[in-house]
């Protein structure tokens, strides 16, 4: 393949990947798609005698932040690839690595004669002095950092563009690993949702019980504090609604059953990035979660609380790692 069709192959790859992730955001807008924030991505081309090659790693993080391992020649890119990766993978720990090697024949190196002298210096003398042969001073030399360099100092704009098209190849081969992982953590996290409502439908059948089980209960302190015939029916009755009221959980299993409910929908939204928002909607199933343990006062109920707060801490696991 010459270099001309392989350039023009490639573009035709890059175009490609741009669509690929279009058709990812349109999924994950019908479909309702998560996507996971770990993953990698890999691509490489050839092109004017150089070769290619972009890694892109993405691990957990609260914003977008990113590290860059970028050649000399393409310091000066450096912000076009940050804004790059930065509108396509959201948020994440980014570290990105590309490589540039010249290929064949073709590679215009520079001697940076001055810092070449000053290095001879330092090891002739070094030599001397210790008694060590010079024979193999020039091929060290050679080998000095910055000694000998490549011609230019700044990609071309043309062949920047074509750099554009692999580091977007790896970006789009990352979004897809992350599509793969996110599928899995979506029926993890929707069957721990469906649990915590399965739990809370139990709980409907003891409430009777519980309440039988306090009016009972006080009965008997009383009965046994000053006795059953000093009971005032009337005043006895008004202290049990006074106490049945604080302890009423009933607008507690409401909004429990409504962000169980909006947690299901907001995962189904139409957008690709929704763990943050996710993750505060949890916090309040938590807090309605803790608020019926606290007013339980029934063995049974709290057994329950408790399975509700070990799926609970199972889907803030996986929500930590949700785009």
């Amino acid at each position: 393949m010459t270099l001309g069709t392989r350039s023009r192959f490639f573009i035709r790859r890059g175009y490609t990947a741009l669509f690929s992730l279009f058709l990812f955001s349109f999924a994950a807008k019908i479909f309702g798609m998560i996507y996971s924030m770990t993953g990698f991505g890999r691509a490489e081309a050839s092109f004017n005698g150089r070769q290619i090659i972009v890694e892109v790693k993405a691990l957990n993080g609260k914003q977008f932040d990113i590290a860059t391992k970028l050649p000399p020649i393409l310091r000066s890119y450096e912000l076009d690839i940050r804004n790059l990766l930065s509108s396509m993978l959201l948020r994440g720990t980014i570290d990105i690595t590309i490589n540039v090697r010249q290929e064949g024949a073709s590679k215009p190196m520079v001697v940076n004669t001055d810092l070449a002298l000053f290095y001879y210096q330092g090891m002739k003398q070094i030599a001397e002095q210790t008694g060590l042969p010079q024979e193999n001073i020039i091929s060290t030399l050679m080998r000095m950092p910055e000694v000998v360099a490549p011609d230019q100092d700044v990609l071309p704009e043309s062949d920047w563009l074509n750099v554009k098209e692999v580091v977007l190849a790896a970006a789009n081969q990352l979004m897809e690993h992350r599509r793969h992982e996110g599928e899995a953590m979506l029926k993890d996290i929707n069957l721990r949702i469906g649990n915590i409502e399965k739990l809370h439908e139990k709980i409907l059948p003891l409430e009777p019980e519980r309440v039988e089980r306090v009016r009972a209960r006080l009965t008997q302190w009383l009965d046994d504090m000053v006795g059953k015939e000093k009971i005032d029916p009337n005043r006895f009755e008004q202290e049990m609604i006074y106490y049945l009221e604080r302890m009423d959980f009933s607008e507690e299993k409401i909004r429990l059953r409504q962000h169980c409910g909006y947690f299901h929908n907001t995962i189904n939204e139409n957008d690709a990035a929704i763990g943050r928002k996710l993750n505060f909607i949890l916090q309040e199933i938590g807090r309605e979660i803790n608020t019926l343990g606290s007013k339980a006062n029934h063995a049974e109920i709290q057994q329950i609380v408790i399975n509700m707060k070990d799926e609970l801490e199972k889907a803030k696991e996986q929500i930590l790692n949700i785009l």
